[in-house]
């Protein structure tokens, strides 16, 4: 059974009831007995997950969380040597390109 929050208009008289979904809403103050009470609108009941356990990964075995670990370090570690070489290429690359000279047609005999 949910907890509703209800609100006096005329004396400010604020409240909890626990009752039930299907009971009507109450319109009389406790306080002051006017007709002027109203329920408010709360933030509700809502599903709240707390700690692990929600992912599914949550649930890995430790020799499971192993083999991963080292899988992701022999990856980073060739990945690594892979980026060196490739740099290393470029500056080689680069190094032997010369500049072209533009040749000249100083020949006017025409």
């Amino acid at each position: 059974m949910p907890t509703y929050d209800y609100e006096c208009d005329a004396c400010g008289h604020e409240f909890e009831l626990f009752q039930s979904i299907t009971e009507a809403v109450k319109k009389k103050c406790p306080d002051c007995g006017k007709l002027k009470l109203r329920r408010l609108f709360g933030t509700g009941a809502a599903i709240v997950f707390k700690g692990s356990g929600f992912y599914q990964t949550d649930y890995r075995s430790d020799s499971y969380k192993e083999a991963a670990k080292k899988d992701k370090q022999s990856q980073e570690g060739s990945s690594s040597g892979k980026d060196k070489s490739k740099s290393d290429n470029k500056k080689s690359d680069s190094s032997d390109v010369s500049p072209k000279k533009k040749s000249s047609n100083t020949d006017n005999s025409k």
